[in-house]
C-alpha cells in the first residue's frame, strides 16, 4: 500500500552544514553579555570588520556601514537585562574604533585624525542607522522584560492567600 498524500508543504532535507548552523544559533540565543562585554564585542568586532574591509574591498565605507548594522542588532540581542541601556551607548563607539581602519587619512597624526572625523561626517547615516537598530531592539526588550515581571507580579498576588 503506497503512503497517503501528505498536505502542506514539502520536506526540506537540510545538509549537515545547515543543520550545524542552525544548532549554533540556537544556543547563541540565550547568550547574555554585560555592559562592559557587549561594548568589548562590538569594538572588537568592529575593528576586525575594518580591517577584513580594508584587506577585501580596499576600505569601502559603504561595505563598513553595511557590516555595521547586524552587528548592532546582535550588540542589543546579546546584552543582558540589567544592562539593556549601555547598547545604544556602545555601538557609535565601536562604530568609530573600526572605522580608524578604513578612514582615508594624510600623513602624521593629525592627517589620520582628519580622515577620521571626514569619515565619520560622511558616514553618519550609518552610524545613525545602527544605533537606532540597537536602540529599538533594546526598547522592544525593555517592555517584554517589563510586561513579564507585571505578569509575574499578578500570578503571584492571585495565588497569594487571604489574610
Amino acid at each position: 500500500m503506497p503512503p497517503a498524500p501528505r498536505s502542506g508543504p514539502p520536506a526540506v532535507r537540510a545538509g549537515p552544514l545547515v543543520v550545524g548552523a542552525v544548532r549554533v544559533l540556537r544556543r547563541m540565543t540565550g547568550l547574555r553579555l554585560t555592559g562592559l562585554g557587549s561594548g568589548l564585542f562590538c569594538a572588537a568586532v568592529m575593528l576586525v570588520l575594518g580591517l577584513i574591509d580594508q584587506l577585501l574591498f580596499g576600505a569601502s565605507l559603504a561595505v563598513y556601514g553595511v557590516l555595521f548594522l547586524p552587528v548592532c542588532l546582535l550588540t542589543a540581542l546579546w546584552v543582558r537585562g540589567g544592562d539593556l541601556l549601555t547598547a545604544p551607548v556602545v555601538v557609535p563607539i565601536a562604530f568609530a574604533v573600526g572605522l580608524v581602519t578604513v578612514a582615508e587619512g594624510g600623513e602624521g597624526l593629525g592627517g589620520r585624525l582628519m580622515g577620521l572625523v571626514t569619515a565619520l561626517a560622511t558616514e553618519a547615516g550609518w552610524l545613525y542607522g545602527g544605533t537606532l537598530v540597537a536602540g529599538s531592539t533594546v526598547i522592544v526588550r525593555r517592555i517584554r522584560l517589563l510586561r513579564r515581571r507585571a505578569d509575574a507580579v499578578a500570578v503571584a498576588a492571585r495565588n497569594r492567600p487571604p489574610v
